[in-house]
């Protein structure tokens, strides 16, 4: 493991070395595409006027994280017990996904307003698929003769789902959420683009129009950096409550 992190690591440092002096070999101007070193100075020493963009965007995505699990799980529960549930809501749920998040944004702003709550309805939209999906057929996944075990000891429904079905497709529901966490990051920018007055992707808009493209740069790696420790973070969750791994 340790090994495949430090040739991530080079490669990474790599593709940096390699940006910096193609751009400073080619004369690049910097309103154009910055070099690393200057994005990442813009990100370090405007990092106080960054952060309180960054603090937004965060907190619309965590709250469309865990409005996302807390609609997911019940619903991916109900369509596993009820197989007539996922049969009319299938379509619904892909459509949901088929449904480009750019054309969602504004009609949310007129809904919701330029607040929070349309960013984090936008997070909850990209994020909520990937959680439900993963933890049904987790569900589904349930090897038969377990499931024939705990029927022939007479457990009810609930028992079951509590001692079998759960523990099984937990996994599952961790990779849905892994796979949630790193892209719910771009329906809250997405929604602030659209309209919005704090937040990283108000902050890249700004920016873009003023051409301060080191500025741009370094937003997005202040929500690489959120985008990965959200990954990072549920990697540790799921350590913690999936010993038997």
């Amino acid at each position: 493991m340790k090994r495949v992190n430090v040739l991530s690591f080079c490669f990474i440092l790599f593709i940096f070395l390699l940006w910096e002096f193609l751009v400073r070999w080619m004369a690049v101007p910097v309103f154009i595409l910055p070099p690393p070193s200057t994005v990442l100075v813009t990100a370090t020493v405007r990092a106080v006027d960054i952060y309180p963009h960054a603090a937004v965007t965060l907190m619309e995505i965590l709250l469309g994280i865990l409005l996302a699990v807390f609609t997911s799980v019940p619903l991916a529960i109900a369509m596993f017990a009820k197989p007539v549930i996922e049969k009319t809501l299938a379509p619904f749920l892909v459509a949901s996904q088929a449904i480009p998040v750019f054309a969602l944004a504004p009609l949310l702003v007129i809904w919701l307003g330029y607040g929070m709550a349309s960013k984090v309805f936008m997070a909850w939209v990209i994020i909520f698929f990937p959680i439900c999906v993963s933890l049904l057929e987790g569900l589904k996944s349930c090897d038969t003769e377990f499931r024939t075990l705990f029927r022939l000891m007479g457990a009810s429904f609930f028992q079951t789902l509590r001692l079998l079905y759960w523990p099984w497709a937990l996994p599952r529901f961790f990779t849905g959420l892994k796979v949630g966490v790193t892209v719910a990051t771009i329906g809250a920018v997405i929604g602030e683009w659209v309209g919005a007055q704090q937040g990283l992707g108000f902050l890249m808009i700004q920016s873009n129009a003023r051409l301060q493209t080191d500025l741009v740069f370094a937003a997005i790696l202040w929500l690489t950096v959120i985008g990965l420790t959200l990954w990072w973070l549920v990697g540790r969750l799921e350590k913690k409550i999936i010993t038997w791994r």
